[in-house]
């Protein structure tokens, strides 16, 4: 058996509308200038209109309310597109209200990460592909500028497709200035060298839809018991990723270990794992020396456990997408192409 093969989205165009969301946390209102520049952003990159949803700035919104704004957005014929202002830590509670059936008959793009993980794995249930990354109030709002990556990845998502091979800009954050500060609407903050993206596994390329995402998250969707079938998920490629919480290396090797005796290890392609955030917010920045071994003690972790369950799957590790900026989009659901002989990382966004 294969892993299931999802239908084609059409792309929205420059004057449709956009949905802007906050399923999980409305980052929106705590940082409203940054919010305000990343919609000015969003319109001058895509062409496209935002349009807030009543829980897109409100604080402490139910589940339900932030439900009933994602099945109205996916309900509207005139929104187009959908994209998460930011991710969270609650948006398992706010999936059992979205109505399935509604999505799954608007099927449309929707971007984000980190606990929007949540809403990718409901939609890849229903038949829907989405893309795993984008974020308003982090990737669009902050800084001088939008980052080249983000804005060619968030193009292709949402209005003009193609296959693109993803590349390494060569520096990276983790997160950028306080948004309470004047000077995060203006500049980046710290930047530092990457390392290059390590390969394991045999040396042949392999290609399939993706699923996966932040690794907290999917510790969430086993205990709730909604991960995907495991024979759906054969020959296609696995999304890893962490986040600014920093779990430690022994946690994510019990997590993808976990991944492993599940038997998702073993049915999968290959194995994309993005670049680990190695420094917390609020909290003092390690040396450059302890980020370099925070990231490579997590690499392998990854690396040994996908090597013990599934020796012939291609892996990838330091691909910067998820909690990093610059930010890869890609697609969730979506084919990917991981070449461990030439060392290639395609994305199809079509």
């Amino acid at each position: 058996m294969s892993a299931r093969r999802f239908p084609h989205v059409p792309k929205a165009r420059p004057g449709d509308r956009i949905a802007v969301l906050s399923p999980a946390f409305a980052a929106p209102a705590v940082a409203a200038r940054v919010h305000e520049q990343a919609m000015e952003r969003l319109a001058e990159t895509t062409g496209l209109v935002p349009v807030e949803f009543p829980t897109t700035r409100q604080l402490g919104a139910s589940a339900e309310a932030r439900a009933a704004d994602v099945t109205a957005a996916f309900a509207d014929a005139s929104i187009r597109a959908i994209i998460a202002t930011i991710g969270g830590d609650d948006q398992v509670t706010v999936v059992p209200h979205v109505d399935a059936d509604v999505v799954a008959a608007n099927p449309k793009p929707f971007l984000g990460y980190s606990d929007n993980t949540s809403l990718h794995n409901l939609l890849w249930s229903v038949g829907v592909p989405s893309y795993y990354g984008g974020s308003t109030q982090v990737h669009l709002g902050p800084g001088p500028r939008v980052d080249d990556v983000h804005r060619i990845s968030l193009r292709a998502a949402l209005l003009e497709g193609g296959v693109i091979e993803l590349t390494e800009p060569g520096r990276s954050q983790d997160f950028g200035i306080d948004w309470a500060d004047p000077r995060a609407l203006t500049e980046f903050g710290g930047h530092e060298p990457t390392e290059a993206w390590a390969w394991a596994g045999p040396a042949r390329a392999v290609e399939g839809p993706t699923w996966g995402g932040c690794l907290e998250v999917i510790d969430q969707l086993a205990l709730a018991e909604r991960m995907p079938q495991t024979e759906d998920l054969e020959g296609g490629i696995l999304l890893l990723e962490t986040s600014e919480e920093l779990p430690s290396p022994e946690q994510v090797r019990r997590w993808v270990r976990g991944l492993g005796e599940r038997g998702l290890l073993a049915a999968v392609a290959g194995v994309l794992v993005a670049r680990t955030p190695a420094s917390a917010i609020g909290s003092p920045v390690p040396s450059a020396e302890e980020r370099a071994r925070h990231r490579a003690a997590q690499r392998d972790a990854i690396v040994e456990q996908v090597a013990r369950y599934a020796p012939d799957a291609v892996v990838c590790v330091g691909v910067p997408f998820g909690h990093t900026r610059p930010q890869w989009i890609v697609p969730h659901g979506g084919t990917m192409r991981l070449d461990g002989g030439a060392r290639t990382v395609t994305a199809d966004y079509s």
